[in-house]
């Protein structure tokens, strides 16, 4: 691997320090110029970084500087070339939100770890859900329900119950938040190249947003899901900390 390397960091102030401190102990180039980007911060972090620089086509190592730090490895000042030359690379491709509003306005946006729709005000949504064309479930009363990449399916989709996903395993989780009908509905997993629409009904009575990652988009009156297979980044890990294994992992924390 090149050893141009672009150090970008969140305004906390530990990963600022990182990043004073790895910027003295190795060269650095702007994201533009480099082979890899090195990321400091915590997970948010590391899903702005994905979306600020993905079209660059680059690898990007994420170190912790938060505090879960799912999406990255260990922080350490030394034998960071070593790391990098060592590192195992993991493809993701991002969900793409296709939104109308009730203005009839669409818009795009992408999202790494799911799509969420969330009711807006105190009234529960309703919302009607098609795969592949095919009406599912007529009116979900909820309050909210979410697509999640195997990437992002133990961060939101986890806290909403929904099923952890294996890298790699070429499936989507679609999963409500706090379902009230049909009561006893829990979500479903689906294929990786399965099309969702969600039709909000009601919607000047009863609001609805959609979030994709960080990008929300409020009063929408439809969301198109699906994803987009030519979008994609690739993130690097440490051999003995890699994605796979801490999504496995992940299915066994008492």
């Amino acid at each position: 691997m090149s050893k141009n390397i672009a150090f970008v960091a969140s305004r906390s102030a530990d990963a600022e320090n990182a990043l004073a401190a790895l910027a003295a102990k190795y060269p650095t180039v702007e994201p533009a110029e480099a082979d890899v980007v090195v990321a400091l911060g915590g997970d948010g972090y590391m899903l702005e970084a994905i979306h600020r620089h993905m079209q660059l086509g680059i690898p990007i190592y994420g170190m912790n500087r938060g505090t879960v730090g799912f999406l990255l490895n260990e922080f350490s000042e030394d034998e960071l070339l070593e790391r990098l030359q060592n590192a195992e690379e993991e493809t993701l491709r991002p969900l793409r939100m296709r939104v109308t509003t009730d203005s009839g306005v669409q818009q795009d946006a992408y999202g790494f770890n799911e799509v969420s729709l969330l009711r807006q005000t105190r009234q529960a949504a309703n919302l009607r859900v098609a795969i592949d064309g095919k009406v599912r479930i007529d009116c979900l009363t909820c309050d909210g329900c979410l697509v999640a990449t195997p990437a992002g399916s133990t961060a939101y989709n986890l806290s909403a119950q929904g099923p952890i996903l294996p890298i790699g395993s070429d499936v989507l989780a679609l999963t409500p938040i706090s379902a009230f009908r049909p009561r006893r509905w829990r979500g479903a997993v689906l294929r990786q190249d399965a099309h969702i629409h969600l039709t909000v009904l009601d919607h000047y009575k009863r609001p609805v947003s959609a979030v994709a990652d960080a990008h929300e988009v409020r009063n929408v009156a439809e969301v198109e899901i699906c994803v987009d297979p030519d979008k994609e980044v690739t993130l690097l890990f440490d051999p003995n900390h890699n994605l796979e294994e801490r999504i496995l992992n992940e299915q066994f924390i008492p």
